[in-house]
């Protein structure tokens, strides 16, 4: 654990983050470098997973990923970043990638509640979930989680102070409006490395060097946000509430 010398560190140094990631994978594309610099600082990192489970990849090789595999690769990444604690909420093949199939109610009962690291229970500081996108398991959590994380008496209901939503190398392809624009950043130049090896534990998901989810483009994608603030990499978020 290094010392927190700069207001950002002492601010992420305090922090209990939870991210809420639709797939296994999600987490490390949108949010992994932030997540090893608030773990290497001392602050807290929990991770909801929703959903893995076997698939045949739409990638012209009828390749069939097991969803034992992705749970074994998803475990991996947990234990490399060293979060505090993480979930799977479901790992059925009925469920992946049908996540819009249930009602929003019940998932937004699972992440307001219900499951065990539930913003009611964990009370983080700070939450991180996936912009709107075409995706529709992507939408669904998106939609849900934007629920749970809805304003009310905090003496009834907690209230998370910072709210982020995370980018995805596909957010490209996306209606002009709906795109995401990044207002916030965090600087990860000191854990580019770490973001890079996170994802390469996510082997089946990778893809060629052109591919927007290859870890060249991700690295790429980094940099250039680090060249928006003057730093050597980034994550950018689109921040949705702060409250100090």
């Amino acid at each position: 654990m290094r010392e927190a010398i700069t207001p950002g560190d002492k601010f992420l140094a305090s922090q209990r983050l939870l991210v809420i990631s639709p797939h296994a994978d999600d987490e490390s594309f949108g949010c992994a470098g932030t997540m090893a610099r608030i773990k290497d600082l001392g602050g807290e990192v929990y991770v909801i997973c929703c959903s893995t489970g076997t698939l045949k990849h739409y990638d012209g090789k009828e390749g069939l990923v097991e969803g034992k595999t992705r749970e074994d690769e998803f475990k991996a990444v947990m234990d490399y970043l060293k979060v505090d604690d993480w979930e799977i909420l479901f790992d059925d093949a009925e469920t992946h990638l049908r996540l819009d199939t249930l009602p929003r109610r019940d998932l937004i009962a699972l992440f307001e509640r219900d499951c065990k690291l539930s913003l009611d229970k964990l009370q983080p500081t700070m939450l991180a979930i996936p912009v709107s996108s075409y995706n529709q398991d992507h939408e669904a959590v998106f939609r849900a989680a934007f629920t749970a994380a809805r304003p009310g008496v905090p003496s009834l209901k907690p209230i998370q102070p910072l709210v982020l939503g995370y980018n995805n190398t596909s957010l490209f392809w996306s209606l002009e409006h709906e795109k995401i624009h990044m207002n916030y950043y965090v600087d990860i130049s000191d854990y580019l490395e770490n973001k890079l090896h996170a994802l390469g534990l996510h082997q089946s998901q990778m893809r060629d060097p052109i591919h927007h989810s290859s870890l060249e483009n991700v690295e790429h994608m980094a940099r250039l946000r680090g060249s928006e603030i003057s730093v050597a990499a980034a994550e950018g978020y689109m921040l949705f509430r702060q409250i100090l």
